[in-house]
């Protein structure tokens, strides 16, 4: 017999499969996106929530405005190719590019770990600001708590970022067209290899380093040479995987990639194959898709190669028409359909 009184709110994730919160629910999977559409979309349902972006565009003035926020609890806090600092800018300023944005202003809050060093304090905000000033963005505002020892992990971040989108400028999963051309601007799955590596101290020959990277100049490059970009969206959490269900689910049509397009670095793949990761659901913090109109398509990839964070770019994959599927051509002609992960492979990696 049902306990159900009329008017009662019912959670709308099923309590008794998932009856406390799990690493998965914030690894960039299919768990996320369920806690989002099911308890906080709903809740906090506005007319302007947009799903499809990591910032919203907001109306001011007669122009518009892309405003973000994001937190930042990666574990270790200082790894090979930046820190949690310099990473917390990266990742505000990417959010903001893939809505065609040019960032300008972030806010930063801290929590502290009591009992933190403050030589490592000082390491992760002095790259915080190094990060800002090579982003061409202001940290103006912010906040600091510090919780006892043992109840938190050091340092974590919340950011928010502000960026203004140029009047001409129109992004969305609606403008993903059959046809269209989906553009990569470097390697993937570096930073998540990256990070493993430096949390359980495995070695390679090698030092495999974060792409860890604002993005933001490349993005200005597409749009400044009239290159007729649909879509954006940055390859973290849940890497490319995520990253193309998510469109395709957006646009309603299928995206194919290409398997020997997919720019992989040996080393990274080798690390992947070792501790049995995927490396296309591998997180990046320097890595974005670009989904282009077809003509645009190697123009696209030689103005990406022509700058920094851009000189591995390289066409994956094509939309096709309806079906909302995410498919992977292998080598061999064969096809399977990407299926976006429950959860994170690798928790604590931004």
């Amino acid at each position: 017999m049902s306990d159900y009184t009329p008017g009662q709110l019912v959670c709308p994730i099923p309590i008794s499969e998932y009856p406390k919160v799990l690493l998965a629910h914030g690894g960039g999977g299919t768990l996320m996106h369920q806690l989002i559409g099911k308890i906080f979309a709903p809740t906090f349902k506005s007319d302007l929530q947009q799903a499809e972006h990591d910032a919203a565009t907001l109306p001011i003035n007669g122009g518009r405005i892309a405003f973000t926020t994001d937190s930042f609890v990666v574990n270790p806090m200082i790894f090979p190719g930046g820190n949690i600092g310099s990473l917390a800018v990266h990742g505000t300023v990417n959010d903001l590019a893939m809505a065609g944005a040019k960032p300008l202003y972030l806010s930063a809050g801290f929590i502290l770990e009591e009992g933190l060093d403050m030589e490592t304090l000082w390491t992760v905000v002095q790259a915080m600001q190094s990060a800002a000033e090579e982003a061409g963005v202001q940290i103006v505002t912010g906040d600091t708590k510090v919780v006892d020892r043992g109840k938190g992990d050091g340092v974590f971040i919340n950011t928010a970022g502000i960026g203004l989108i140029p009047d001409d400028v129109e992004i969305s999963p609606k403008r993903i067209e059959p046809g269209d051309a989906v553009i990569v601007n470097g390697d993937l799955g570096r930073h998540g290899m990256a990070i493993i590596a430096a949390r359980e101290g495995i070695g390679f020959e090698t030092s495999i380093e974060s792409d860890s990277a604002s993005l933001h100049h490349l993005v200005s490059a597409l749009l400044a040479n009239g290159i007729n970009v649909h879509c954006l969206r940055d390859l973290t959490r849940g890497g490319l995987v995520s990253a193309t269900n998510e469109l395709a689910s957006a646009s309603g049509h299928s995206i194919q990639i290409n398997e020997a397009s997919l720019p992989v670095r040996e080393d990274v793949n080798a690390m992947c194959e070792l501790l049995g990761f995927d490396p296309m659901s591998v997180a990046n913090e320097g890595r974005f898709m670009a989904v282009v109109a077809p003509d645009d398509a190697e123009k696209a990839v030689e103005i990406l190669r022509g700058l920094p964070h851009g000189e591995g770019a390289v066409a994956i994959g094509t939309v096709s028409e309806g079906g909302s599927l995410v498919t992977l051509k292998s080598r061999f002609g064969a096809a399977r359909v990407l299926s976006m992960l429950s959860g994170e492979q690798l928790p604590r990696i931004c």
